[in-house]
């Protein structure tokens, strides 16, 4: 591999990361609200009482943050403190770090992720392999479409969907979390049940949205496998299709990783 096209892929790499930052840092200013003051405001609502001294908070506040500077100098600690992976102080949840609210969540969110990538990859490459066997199952060929449509919608939209209809509408699934308020995370079956229960939702999510992409990929690798002369060979030697398709499928798996 050329270095000057490695190198255009890793100056591609931070440019990317540099406009998400900046879009990350905009975005919320732009619907002018002061994030501090409206904290305030909600913990004021929750303690049922009117709070005192809100505006000699709300100075103290911005002062720790950051947020009395100019926007510009705002901007450039922003993108010093993110090179160093340093988050700060989460505002609404404050006295507790970024850092630390994204450790808590990334065990998670790994977990979820490594199974259900590993779950629509192994069904993805199963389905687009009998959709282009020609002795499959007629009513396989039908999936295609809505699977190509659902993989064009962005996960977390369809987890919306999902939870609308599935937790708040039919209330089947709970709205939020991973796993019962009150619990105590233990490796017990009954923790492991509440929280596959409470997974379950934005697993689908993520595995409706991937399966067209895995299927149609092995889909085109099968057809291709299939025009092989030692699949015809196979075929005409009177092979039965339980025995060509295992044969068919691993190599166009085989022909998936390497192309």
């Amino acid at each position: 591999m050329p270095l000057d096209y490695v190198a255009k892929r890793i100056a591609m790499f931070f440019l990317v990361v540099w406009l998400a930052a900046t879009i990350n840092f905009f975005l919320p200013r732009l619907g002018g609200q002061d994030p501090i003051r409206e904290m305030l405001i909600q913990q004021a609502a929750l303690g049922g009482s009117a709070q005192t001294g809100l505006e000699q908070m709300i100075v103290i506040y911005n002062d720790k943050f950051g947020l009395n500077t100019p926007l510009w100098q705002q901007y450039l600690n922003y993108i010093s403190d993110m090179s160093r992976l340093d988050f700060n102080y989460s505002i609404t949840k404050y006295p507790a770090r970024v850092s630390d609210i994204i450790g808590r969540a990334l065990p998670w969110t790994l977990v979820l992720l490594t199974t259900t990538t590993l779950f629509s990859w192994v069904l993805g490459n199963l389905l687009g392999a009998f959709m282009a066997w020609p002795r499959s199952p007629k009513i396989l060929k039908f999936l295609m479409p809505p699977l190509l449509s659902l993989s064009a919608i962005p996960f977390f939209l369809l987890g919306l969907v999902l939870i609308y209809l599935f937790a708040f509408h039919w209330r089947i699934f709970p709205l939020f979390g991973g796993y019962t308020p009150g619990t105590f995370p233990a490796v017990t079956p009954a923790f492991l049940r509440d929280a596959l229960y409470h997974s379950v939702l934005p697993a689908l999510s993520i595995v409706l949205v991937s399966l067209g992409g895995w299927a149609l990929g092995m889909r085109a690798m099968m057809v291709t496998t299939q025009g092989e002369d030692y699949v015809t060979y196979a075929d005409a030697k009177g092979l039965k299709g339980k025995t060509i398709l295992p044969g068919s499928s691993l190599q166009a798996l085989l022909c998936h990783w390497t192309a």
